[in-house]
């Protein structure tokens, strides 16, 4: 397994976006978004929206028709990438989920959306999900008034995670500040810095716009 396999998400953020063609976390920033910038003279200009692979040759390069195992494959790195995981972490909660009653692919994806660090990005405690990580690695979380530093920390019902606000100041004003809807199944006040976990995510409450049964039948295979 290649280095890279084993690692989270580095270096740009949005190289997947552009293989797709969209941003997968609905974010405006996104390269593959039109927006306002500033030209070299300070005025405001829109950018083109780049729905196209890195790379010297993306623009160009056409979209061939994948394989069933490309497409297998490009859903598993998709999810991957959304939830910022390393191969061997989501094969790990793989083999997790199929070991458990009820549909694999539902509990993989409650199993993700149940570490602290989804939760902390789901919930709107920052603004994207490597500022969770990031948050999370720090010592910025806590978890029923407790420190919890490890992004994989599986949260259960009736948990509450918060910032506090005289220990992490700049990270609780970014919290106040990111007023975004939260999954249902989590409970949060509008300028909140904290977010209670109301029950285990049931499959019609998590919307990520990946077909998870692609991720386990490529795992399965």
């Amino acid at each position: 397994m290649a280095d890279a396999a084993k690692k989270s998400v580095k270096g740009p953020k949005h190289t997947m976006c552009r293989r797709v063609g969209y941003c997968l976390w609905g974010k405006a920033n996104c390269p593959t978004n039109s927006r306002t910038v500033k030209d070299k003279n300070g005025n405001d200009t829109q950018s083109k929206d780049r729905t196209y692979p890195a790379g010297q040759h993306g623009p160009t390069k056409r979209r061939g028709k994948l394989s069933t195992y490309g497409e297998l494959l490009l859903e598993k790195q998709k999810l991957r990438t959304y939830y910022n995981v390393s191969e061997k972490q989501l094969r790990f909660l793989y083999e997790a989920a199929k070991k458990g009653q009820g549909v694999t692919g539902d509990r993989l994806n409650a199993a993700l959306e149940m570490r602290l660090m989804t939760v902390v990005y789901r919930s709107g405690l920052t603004p994207t999900i490597f500022a969770a990580r990031q948050a999370v690695s720090h010592g910025h979380i806590l978890v029923d008034g407790k420190v919890v530093d490890r992004a994989s920390y599986r949260v259960k019902a009736g948990q509450v995670i918060s910032i506090s606000e005289t220990r992490s100041p700049i990270i609780a004003a970014i919290a106040k500040d990111n007023d975004v809807p939260v999954p249902s199944f989590m409970g949060r006040e509008k300028g909140d810095i904290k977010v209670t976990i109301l029950h285990e995510p049931q499959p019609e409450e998590i919307v990520n716009n990946i077909d998870v049964t692609k991720v386990v039948e490529f795992y399965a295979r």
